[in-house]
């Protein structure tokens, strides 16, 4: 066994475990255990990210917005070389025959998040998107300020920034089992080694439950999810370049630029195991059949299918904070299909917890509760 005693041990190489590194490694000493032989194998790494203020549940929309100025300046403030996020635009298309949750959405979006969106008609969404069918369009949300994130980048820029403050990361090394004796965890790897810690943070996905039970902390109950996605040719005519992302309001469908061509998915979240996803054939034909249904493309066959794992709580919210049954371990979980936008933020939340420091102003500004979060709900 290792003597070191490290502050924090993350279990989880995605970009909840790694970002939070990045915050962390300046004041502690952290050390990332992925299970798979390179970081966000699961989940982030297999995601369509977009930067958007009006997803999620309000927790997860106040957490990102208190990322934006991270994202904004990640180039001046020498986080990346490049911007993170690029202008892209998303409308939430309604059919005629989902009028009534048009103006549903809207009214809720807009009391969240009354400067980002605006309602617009069938001719402005022609406008955006000429090959919608005019007759499947009623009209729509156009969140005019959504942006491409660029996950490739904001991961490895967490990563080599957690690193050059001293964080260390592990590939292919999984937790077998942990045990808290004195205040320190002993941590038994399937390495065959034991590590020594003060905080196990719990960023472990869709493994989050297991990684709880084999640390004798009582699991929450999260529920993976498949979504499944594929990309196509896009025709000729498309500006891929100023083509909005287009959400069916009923979330049945979506598609946006992706590298030249375009990437669909029938916006899916199917409970499953924990394992590494794969796309059904179900699903991609569902999603085609979607975006055929309410535009005129054309989708003879994918160039590509792929699946990701997506885990929520079971009221569906981000779970940050320590257990109040289990000192020392800190739950970092049920990002959903929200954990990308929303990282910078809470990241930012977790270093203020595990740091025991007040929460930031931007935090705070933003209408961050992490008692709407913490674990501690699930203890009463």
């Amino acid at each position: 066994m290792d003597n070191k005693i490290y502050d924090v041990v993350i279990v989880g190489g995605g970009m909840a475990g790694i970002s939070a590194a990045y915050r962390l490694a300046p004041h502690r000493s952290v050390l990332i255990l992925e299970q798979e032989s390179q970081p966000a194998y699961h989940t982030s790494g297999r995601s369509a990210a977009m930067y958007m203020e009006t997803y999620g549940t309000e927790q997860i929309q106040a957490l990102t917005r208190a990322g934006r100025q991270f994202f904004d300046k990640a180039v001046s403030s020498n986080f990346s070389d490049t911007d993170i996020l690029t202008p892209r635009g998303c409308i939430y298309v309604a059919a005629p025959e989902d009028k009534e949750r048009l103006h549903e959405l809207y009214a809720e979006l807009q009391s969240n998040s009354p400067d980002n969106v605006q309602l617009i008609d069938k001719n402005k969404v022609m406008q955006l998107v000429p090959f919608m069918r005019p007759e499947r369009v009623e009209g729509a949300i156009y969140e005019e300020h959504a942006e491409d994130i660029d996950v490739h980048t904001l991961l490895l820029s967490f990563l080599s920034g957690a690193r050059s403050h001293g964080a260390e990361f592990r590939a292919s090394t999984s937790l077998e089992s942990a045990e808290r004796i004195d205040g320190v965890w002993h941590i038994r790897t399937n390495q065959g080694d034991t590590i020594q810690a003060y905080t196990l943070v719990n960023a472990a996905g869709a493994w989050v439950d297991t990684v709880a039970e084999r640390s004798g902390v009582k699991a929450i109950g999260f529920v993976p999810c498949r979504r499944s996605a594929f990309t196509f040719d896009a025709p000729a005519e498309v500006d891929l370049n100023s083509l909005v992302l287009v959400v069916g309001i009923m979330e049945n469908y979506y598609f946006k630029p992706d590298a030249g061509q375009l990437l669909g998915s029938p916006a899916n979240a199917d409970p499953t195991e924990a394992h590494d996803v794969v796309a059904e054939e179900l699903d991609i034909a569902t999603g085609i059949y979607h975006i055929e249904e309410n535009t005129t493309l054309k989708i003879p066959r994918p160039n590509h299918t792929w699946a990701g794992l997506r885990t929520f709580a079971p009221d569906n919210d981000l779970v940050i904070g320590e257990d109040p049954e289990a000192e020392g371990f800190f739950w970092l979980a049920g990002q959903g299909g929200y954990g990308i936008q929303s990282a910078p933020g809470v990241s930012e939340l977790v270093a203020c917890l595990i740091l025991d420091k007040p929460l930031s102003d931007t935090l705070k500004n933003e209408g961050v509760k992490p008692e709407v979060i913490s674990p501690a709900r699930f203890r009463k």
